[in-house]
């Protein structure tokens, strides 16, 4: 892969970050907004609605930079018993389902989307939303996702991972 192709995945996946991270000031302010409400006795409609679609946000748009830092939780009991080629067989394996899966779930979220819109669904709530707003965040960030575990799978078949080991991923923060 070239450092130009290199660049432009860690770009996707560190702007979907950046993304999230937004969502995340967003839902901060959101939920100060709901405080200062209910303590000074106005209302604004749709704060918690708003909070929810955020914290969605946020969660989904930084799934493959999670992914790509090593920060996803990783049963490796059976992994950390094998090596060499079996291991290289169980990475390869998982791998592929887990880019099969993550594939599978960025076509649904972005078919909910487009029915969503198709539909000119909204939100039940008084806030009155087209849902297919918020389902964008959802359906960019299981695509990203996607896209990384394709990087990660292409990266073990070439043998260029990086794979993080058992004791850098257990980080008590």
């Amino acid at each position: 892969m070239s450092r130009a192709a290199r660049r432009l995945l860690d770009g996707l996946f560190d702007g979907a970050a950046a993304l999230g991270a937004l969502c995340m000031v967003a839902l901060l302010l959101m939920v100060l907004l709901s405080v200062v409400q209910r303590q000074m006795g106005f209302h604004v409609p749709g704060t918690d609605a708003y909070a929810g679609y955020l914290m969605a946000g946020a969660g989904f748009l930084a799934l493959a930079h999670t992914l790509k830092r090593g920060e996803h939780i990783r049963v490796t009991l059976i992994l950390g018993l094998l090596s060499g080629p079996m291991q290289r067989a169980l990475e390869l394996f998982s791998l592929t389902v887990a880019s099969a899966l993550a594939v599978t779930m960025a076509w649904f979220s972005a078919r909910l989307a487009y029915q969503s819109w198709t539909f000119h669904d909204i939100s039940t709530l008084s806030d009155g939303t087209p849902l297919w707003l918020p389902q964008l965040s959802m359906a960019a960030g299981t695509l990203v996702l996607a896209i990384a575990f394709i990087d990660e799978l292409q990266l073990e078949w070439r043998g260029l991972r990086v794979a993080t080991g058992s004791e850098e991923a257990l980080h008590n923060e």
